[in-house]
């Protein structure tokens, strides 16, 4: 299975569990790598569920705190590629230890910040630890398993994205609420300090396989299937979040719901339906790639224009969010499993493209929503995020008639062409 650019899998070039690992002792370390990303997920964005509160006491625009989600994007999409390569010779395990450090910092300091610019500060490095942990985490499961047991703990790992919207987010705010918000992010920073406790005791050494290179990096981007997948993963991400980091302030004025706990309460909805959407996904995304990323684009696009009409009311609310979250569910395991595809025998370096497309369209995303709800409503914010995600689904049946020429064309692999084996993978 051969794209352009990009090497045959091989036994030679597909990383291995270290040796006398037990099964236990892997599913621990996928556990430690899935509390991780839950953990940074957590912290990244749940500012969402805390927006209103923290600009209320910094006395500033909704828009403004969305900067809390605009910084760490940017700055993960820099540090994917910044942070993989400068460490490309370093043991990833001591790597995932140190931004894991780094997260606990960060949200302590958040935590304590008297001035708005010191959580920016603090968002910043928390940009720094999604960039790196990702990019080392995300494609990490084959060196912790045995190869058929690699697909359920991808799975498993990718589950921590919902999982940190159903339980996480709603958790914050529900502290948030009790406590206030710097009660939350501090329970963020023991969470984290808790999982470097459990990373240091259960992680393996892991000296790299194949360094990630800028030559590496730029090899791959000259793969066609790696464009679409670049290109599908900015325009679903950028409706994603343009409209889903001003959900709390379109619930408290459009739906006018009762309280903060009711907000809570729709949020867990909310990342509930996340997680049954990234299982369903992931049961048959390493199949079906395209099928999985455009079903969840229309859904997703479904959800969001008909909630400024439907969601006036809390039950046609709490159903489309419902929708939104199984289909926003099964995205980044869409999106990983696809470029994972487009480079085999490359994972980490696919998981860098992966992370910083995702991470750029997600600041991307929360800047330009914060400006149409700043200028207009929250409301024009989801109406927008859903005409973008409409453009997904089209570039979704684009990528299928391109397909089909490309399998007219190519009937047997050629040299520095695309296998039918890799064509059949993205139905």
């Amino acid at each position: 299975m051969t794209t352009t650019g990009s090497p045959p899998t091989t036994a030679a070039t597909r990383p291995l569990p270290p040796p006398g690992r037990t099964p236990l002792k892997g599913r621990l370390a996928v556990l430690a790598v899935t509390l991780g990303i839950f953990t940074i997920v957590t912290a990244e964005i749940l500012p969402i569920g805390l927006l209103t509160r923290i600009g209320a006491d910094f006395g500033i625009s909704d828009g403004t705190a969305g900067l809390m989600m605009t910084l760490p994007g940017l700055l993960a999409a820099c540090a994917a590629p910044a942070v993989t390569v400068a460490t490309a010779r370093i043991d990833r395990r001591l790597m995932l230890c140190v931004l894991i450090a780094l997260l606990a910092l960060a949200a302590f300091l958040t935590a304590a910040a008297p001035a708005y610019w010191l959580v920016l500060l603090a968002r910043v490095l928390i940009g720094v630890v999604i960039g790196g942990f990702w990019s080392i985490g995300a494609g990490i499961a084959e060196r912790l398993v045995p190869a058929r047991s690699a697909a359920r703990a991808t799975a498993v790992i990718f589950s921590a994205v919902p999982l940190g919207s159903v339980l996480g987010v709603p958790a914050g705010t529900y502290l948030g609420d009790l406590a206030g918000w710097r009660t939350a992010c501090a329970a963020v920073g023991a969470l984290a300090v808790a999982v470097l406790v459990l990373t240091a005791l259960v992680m393996p050494p892991l000296p790299p396989v194949r360094p990630t290179g800028p030559a590496l990096l730029r090899s791959l981007l000259r793969g066609t299937h790696t464009r679409f997948a670049l290109a599908m993963t900015f325009l679903i991400v950028l409706a994603h979040f343009s409209a889903y980091t001003y959900v709390t302030p379109f619930l408290e004025r459009t739906t006018r719901l009762p309280s903060a706990a009711t907000v809570t309460v729709f949020l867990l909805v909310y990342g509930t339906a996340g997680v049954v959407g990234n299982f369903a996904g992931g049961a048959v995304v390493a199949r079906r790639p395209r099928t999985v990323f455009g079903t969840a684009a229309g859904l997703l696009a479904l959800a969001t224009l008909l909630l400024p009409v439907l969601g006036r009311g809390p039950a046609g609310a709490l159903v489309l969010l419902a929708v939104w979250g199984a289909a926003y569910g099964a995205v980044p395991v869409a999106s990983q499993t696809w470029f994972a595809t487009a480079a085999p025998g490359t994972p980490e370096a696919a998981s860098v493209l992966f992370t910083a497309s995702f991470q750029a369209t997600l600041a991307l995303g929360a800047l330009a929503g914060g400006l149409v709800v700043d200028h207009t409503s929250p409301s024009m914010a989801l109406t927008l995020g859903g005409a973008t995600a409409v453009l997904v689904v089209l570039l979704a049946w684009l990528h299928f008639a391109k397909w089909r020429h490309w399998a007219r064309r190519w009937g047997a692999p050629q040299s520095g062409g695309v296998s039918c084996e890799t064509l059949r993978g993205f139905t």
